[in-house]
């Protein structure tokens, strides 16, 4: 009787531990502290475990796991399976989904920025660029259009550019340079301390980013307008862990992206923003707001020479870059 009782025990235990081994866990690398910027990865993991009866969790680390510029090398190895990082951060590593930075685009709202990055993610000369990393892109963390924020004395013209030394990534930190700013690519941590320093004088980021890392705090100006374009951070998969998923759990991943996103937009549109204006009365700081000819003598000097360069850089590295570009302008013409 008693070994019965044992061997009973032993098989029940069994099937406890072999329920427990069919949850699945991914480990997500994400940076800095929840955000505006992390709501699509932060529902995403709540309705993937909602659908699945918590036996697929994402465990979302900031800063945990990696640094924001070695995320798609984390992917590329396996270290965790998910992850967000920015193009500009390494354009070499992931240079079809630079066209999505490029200056001047003509994004004006967060559904026509997931719908663009949405188009350039599934051509198939992006899926093989980032397919090296044994990567799959999943969704964009659509950000509105950049603008700066500075100390001192602020522009009103854009000769007033010349010499400022601004933090500014990829496309905008380009068009910044053709009007004579200096930019510095640093990461996003690191801005604040920059500026209070003075090693940079500004700072080109999607409000959100202004009130997260803290360059709002010191800051006398903020330009309202001048747009100059946005930064294209994707959240990638690992592609081994992604076709290891049961159908289920992939449906219940791929099916989300969907949601998250609108409660991204829905989160970005109504929260982020309805604080971001009463933060800057509160704080005196000066809103610049250049007119229609100053921005369109921008556009002009900025948006032609910068896509034209673009593509032959790209033909060079064996990327349909025509292509990718003309990709863009339609999918915004739609």
């Amino acid at each position: 009787m008693q070994q019965t009782i044992k061997v009973g025990l032993i098989a029940a235990l069994g099937i406890a531990f072999a329920g427990e081994a069919l949850a699945t866990e991914w480990n997500v690398s994400l940076w800095g502290k929840r955000r505006a910027f992390t709501e699509n990865v932060e529902k995403l993991a709540e309705l993937v475990s909602e659908k699945t009866g918590g036996e697929f969790t994402l465990n979302i680390s900031y800063g945990g796991l990696s640094k924001n510029r070695e995320n798609l090398d984390g992917i590329e190895i396996g270290a965790f399976e998910m992850a967000q990082f920015c193009a500009g951060y390494h354009p070499d590593k992931n240079p079809s989904i630079t066209v999505l930075e490029l200056p001047f685009l003509g994004v004006d709202s967060l559904e026509k920025e997931i719908a663009v990055s949405m188009a350039v993610y599934q051509h198939p000369a992006t899926v093989k660029d980032l397919g090296r990393w044994n990567a799959t892109l999943l969704m964009p963390s659509p950000l509105p259009q950049y603008n700066v924020i500075g100390v001192g004395d602020a522009p009103h013209s854009l000769e007033d550019f010349k010499g400022l030394s601004v933090r500014a990534t990829g496309g905008i930190g380009s068009a910044l340079e053709t009007v004579g700013a200096v930019p510095t690519s640093m990461s996003a941590s690191e801005v604040r301390q920059a500026m209070d320093s003075g090693v940079i004088k500004a700072a080109a980021f999607a409000p959100h980013a202004h009130m997260s890392f803290g360059t709002v705090e010191n800051a006398t100006w903020w330009t309202t307008n001048l747009n100059p374009g946005a930064v294209n951070c994707p959240v990638v998969v690992n592609t081994d862990a992604l076709n290891a998923l049961s159908d289920a759990e992939r449906e219940a991943l791929l099916g989300s992206v969907d949601e998250a996103l609108a409660y991204y937009v829905d989160f970005y549109n109504n929260n982020t923003m309805a604080k971001w204006d009463p933060m800057l009365e509160e704080k005196g700081i000066e809103k610049v707001t250049f007119d229609e000819d100053t921005l369109a003598a921008f556009r002009e000097a900025v948006a032609g020479p910068a896509a034209t360069a673009w593509v032959e850089d790209m033909n060079k590295r064996g990327l349909p870059a025509q292509e990718l570009l003309d990709l863009v302008k339609s999918t915004l013409a739609e």
